[in-house]
């Protein structure tokens, strides 16, 4: 029986903890597709074929710069 009562406190303190990093994941890689994807319509719709596709390469990376960065810098706030 108190097998049964623990599981359920442990799993959602996992997935209390692992919350940050999910988020964190998926707002690194939606943001880099956003960019990339808008990219490579702007491209297709003017005919510039690769240079708004790489300049939304760039965008995106320099998006998960800022994302990383902000987020080491809460973390050695605590």
């Amino acid at each position: 029986m108190s097998q049964e009562k623990r599981f359920p406190d442990d799993f959602g303190r996992s997935v209390r903890a692992s919350s940050d990093y999910i988020g964190l994941g998926l707002q690194v890689s939606g943001g880099f597709a956003f960019f990339v994807f808008i990219g490579y319509w702007a491209d297709s719709k003017i005919g510039t074929s690769p240079l708004f596709l790489l300049l939304g390469v760039v965008a995106g990376m320099v998006g998960i710069a800022l994302v990383l960065k902000k987020v080491l810098m809460e973390a050695n706030k605590k």
